[in-house]
């Protein structure tokens, strides 16, 4: 596909909102097309599945929260991110099948064969060129109490879990995770994920198009 494919992972309370949007904006200025979107989430029934799978109220097994998240991504995939790299477009996307592999993987125990596999089905096996993680302890992360949705509420065992979920899978595909330092000032870290995702442009350009609407 002619586009690219950035996504960006971490721990709940690591900073990626703001990095993605950071990004999404650098690179428009550089005359890229950008479609920002997010996981779950990113399309109508997306949102209303992250609603439901994220919501506090809900009691959900590791099981049916990981078709959720499946279910979201085959639209996701499907709706917004294949279309948008086959026009040519960068994608930059908060979380995608890594968040499967160490939420649901190392976090919740279920099987990373399995999870890979159903990635893979749901997918269509798009892979991002470049995934950064937003390496972060859990005791930097930054939530409020007051406001967590369900899985920010397992608390910092579960995310140190997941911490651990994302360095291994960067182990195991250096040539496309990199862990970055989150625990920086935003427009630090920002500085660094640009200089990551320049090196991406240098080696794979996709075409550049005046500004068009984000999908």
């Amino acid at each position: 596909m002619a586009g690219l494919f950035i996504t960006l992972e971490g721990i709940d309370g690591s900073g990626k909102t703001t990095q993605a949007r950071l990004l999404a904006e650098w690179l428009r200025q550089a005359g890229y097309a950008v479609s920002l979107t997010r996981e779950p989430g990113g399309t109508d029934v997306g949102e209303r599945l992250r609603d439901l799978v994220l919501s506090p109220k809900e009691n959900i097994s590791p099981e049916a929260e990981l078709f959720l998240y499946l279910a979201d991504r085959a639209i996701h995939v499907a709706e917004v991110v294949r279309p948008a790299l086959e026009q040519g477009r960068v994608v930059v996307c908060e979380r995608h099948t890594d968040s499967t592999l160490a939420y649901q993987g190392y976090g919740r125990g279920l099987d990373l064969d399995l999870l890979r596999r159903l990635n893979a089905l749901v997918t269509g096996e798009v892979v991002p060129d470049l995934t950064v993680v937003l390496d972060l302890p859990p005791a930097l992360a930054r939530l409020d109490a007051t406001r967590a949705d369900r899985v920010e509420s397992e608390g910092e065992t579960f995310l140190a879990r997941v911490g651990e979920g994302f360095h291994r899978l960067a182990d195991r595909e250096p040539d496309r995770i990199v862990l970055l330092d989150g625990a920086g000032e935003v427009q630090v870290v920002h500085a660094e994920l640009v200089a990551l995702v320049q090196r991406l442009l240098d080696r794979k350009p996709p075409a550049k198009e005046g500004p068009r609407e984000t999908l």
